[in-house]
């Protein structure tokens, strides 16, 4: 699980945990950050794009659990609850 070390905080703690898995290089995933940063959000995130191999595959293996498809961003809200794929702003609103 050395790919944990690579997830970063964004915003204030909240009751619910928000994991956010993106790409860098993905517009949709820049999107989804920045309006949970508007909504006052806490999420962690982890570009997977930009680490090594090894870590890769491992977080693959955790997105894969949540979207068999593994599209990005996957957006996963305690531990599984509610799982959002892609930019879909009015799910990601609701979560306010």
């Amino acid at each position: 699980m050395a790919y944990r070390d690579h997830i970063i905080q964004e915003g204030t703690e909240s009751t619910e945990t928000v994991m956010l898995y993106t790409l860098s290089t993905c517009i949709w995933c820049r999107k989804t950050k920045k309006l949970l940063t508007e909504l006052g959000l806490g999420y962690s995130y982890i570009d997977v794009d930009l680490l090594d191999e090894d870590d890769q595959d491992e977080v693959m293996a955790e997105v894969e659990k949540h979207n068999p498809a593994s599209s990005f961003p996957t957006l996963v809200v305690n531990e599984g609850e509610k799982v959002i794929l892609g930019f879909e702003e009015g799910e990601i609103r609701d979560l306010t």
